[in-house]
């Protein structure tokens, strides 16, 4: 046993990373992994007001050091993941597929998304998190579109615009306002015999109409078009989006926003429908089955979810 362990060892050696290249490669992967972990522990840590910043350059070398060693000890391996990993995003560049241009884009909104949001942990394991066809779904949902900035912005302007009295709530208002849009629109069609089809926030707004995936994508694009925060949620055989409208302080003056100033006639009698994650935060229904945002679940069951900061 202990002659094969050396022989594997021996085979590594032989097979790992030359030099300088190895140098160069855990240096660049030290880089790529110090920023992330840096934001994370930046955000999270109390802030002694050291002066000229001090705490947070002892943690940015003592973060450097750490992952310097832990790949430097790691490195053996380190050869059959890089040329594994090339090779599938090679594949994935020549098949128009997820490829060297995809996984700079995601690097480079993740570090943008973790650097603007209290929580950037939160960014990560929302990635890591199993969710059907993510990198189609999250590619689909183009917020930075013209036509579907267009298409929101122009709902604000036509649904609830003269509402008085809610100021801190104008977003939220101007988000439903989007949903309002939407659901009078919506047509739901099933996807091909056989086939899912993920069509893209643009191409729904041809004709409103799709199955629960092509609606969640179009209302989450819409509504991050405006700045708002939605997510999807899949179920085992359901998808349907949500959107943040802030924590338990704020949910008594949502609903009678809903049932008193917005939506009288849909909500009359009816419950307003959320759900409270891990950090109090609501996150309001807006399914394509509801008639009010907050209506009635198709489904509570959550599997996965997918939020769009």
């Amino acid at each position: 046993m202990k002659i094969a362990n050396i022989k594997l060892l021996r085979t590594l050696n032989k097979l790992s990373l030359p030099k300088p290249w190895d140098t160069i490669i855990i240096l660049l992967l030290t880089i790529l992994t110090l920023i992330p972990v840096f934001i994370i522990l930046h955000q999270n840590l109390i802030d002694p007001e050291w002066p000229i910043h001090l705490d947070r350059i002892l943690l940015f070398v003592v973060i450097t050091a750490v992952v310097t060693y832990v790949l430097h000890y790691i490195k053996r391996f380190l050869f059959f993941a890089i040329i594994t990993y090339l090779l599938v995003l090679l594949f994935g560049t020549l098949s128009t597929g997820y490829g060297f241009k995809s996984v700079f884009e995601d690097y480079r909104s993740m570090i943008y998304a973790m650097s603007d949001n209290p929580n950037p942990q939160d960014i990560i394991v929302s990635k890591l998190l199993p969710f059907p066809n993510k990198s189609k779904i999250i590619k689909a949902i183009e917020y930075d579109n013209p036509k579907v900035r267009n298409f929101a912005v122009g709902a604000t302007a036509k649904h609830f615009r003269n509402i008085k009295g809610y100021k801190e709530y104008r977003q939220i208002i101007q988000c439903f306002a989007i949903f309002k849009e939407i659901q009078d629109k919506w047509n739901y069609v099933n996807d091909p015999k056989n086939r899912e089809y993920i069509a893209t926030a643009s191409e729904s707004l041809q004709h409103f109409s799709g199955d629960c995936d092509d609606h969640s994508i179009l209302m989450a694009a819409s509504i991050r078009a405006i700045g708002g925060t939605p997510r999807l949620i899949h179920t085992k055989e359901h998808m349907y989006p949500e959107m943040l409208i802030g924590t338990k302080a704020d949910l008594e003056n949502i609903v009678y926003l809903i049932k008193e100033v917005l939506f009288v006639k849909e909500s009359k009698g009816k419950t307003i429908h959320y759900h409270i994650d891990e950090r109090g935060q609501v996150w309001l229904n807006l399914d394509y089955t509801a008639k009010y945002p907050g209506g009635p679940f198709m489904s509570e069951e959550i599997l996965g979810e997918l939020t769009l900061n």
